[in-house]
């Protein structure tokens, strides 16, 4: 699998596929194709689909395969941002945000991830149920805004608005941390809590997560 991402803040990915190789996509994510790829469209089994549904993503997933030859599928970000691109390794999953997956080889398995600490579950909101890339195999994932990098030494930590942890490897640990003192909570305009991510392992963070540009134009706009 070749590919290459373009399109800046508007960003689309171009895979080009062998005879007979296959990509899986998110519902949605395809914009234009070669006429040559063969589309199949799977929820991989109930318990799958459940995982999916509690994830975020789509129940359903589309599979496009290559046949008498080579061809091509481009697939655009549903937000504007960028797209990421991740070689997946058996020893090295990664967990991603909610609805973060775009597509990947069909050698890359996407489960639900649950946070284990108590605290993220109950006050995580975006933190409590994210998705896991496991398996081997290029994966794409979408980042709402500009994509910053961080690598993490063992027991380094980093305090994350919630809502701006786009990714990390799985190595990393993450906790929700209450907001100290009733002034910083009531004028400080940050919320209640902060997700804390302690390594080792990458960390990207996403600079203007989908939910927070909603809160910010939502006054802006009037109903009928």
């Amino acid at each position: 699998m070749q590919y290459k991402i373009e399109g800046g803040s508007l960003p689309i990915v171009e895979v080009s596929l062998e005879n007979g190789e296959t990509i899986i996509t998110q519902g949605g994510g395809m914009v234009w194709m070669s006429p040559n790829l063969n589309m199949e469209t799977s929820g991989g089994g109930v318990g799958k689909m459940f995982g999916k549904m509690m994830s975020g993503e789509s129940i359903m997933q589309n599979r496009y395969t290559a046949m008498g030859g080579p061809g091509f599928i481009t697939l655009a970000s549903s937000f504007p941002g960028s797209i990421i691109p991740f070689e997946i390794q058996p020893n090295m999953p990664i967990i991603v945000q909610k609805s973060g997956f775009l597509a990947s080889s069909a050698t890359v398995e996407l489960s639900v991830h649950f946070n284990k600490k108590a605290g993220a579950g109950f006050f995580g909101g975006e933190g409590f149920i994210l998705q896991k890339l496991s398996g081997y195999g290029t994966a794409f994932v979408e980042i709402d805004g500009y994509c910053k990098q961080y690598n993490l030494a063992p027991g380094q930590q980093i305090v994350v608005d919630t809502g701006n942890l786009a990714a990390m490897d799985a190595s990393c640990q993450m906790d929700i941390q209450r907001i100290k003192g009733v002034k910083n909570v009531l004028l400080g305009g940050e919320g209640l809590f902060n997700t804390v991510i302690t390594g080792p392992g990458r960390v990207f963070l996403q600079s203007h997560p989908i939910s927070t540009v909603a809160a910010a134009i939502r006054p802006f706009i009037t109903t009928n």
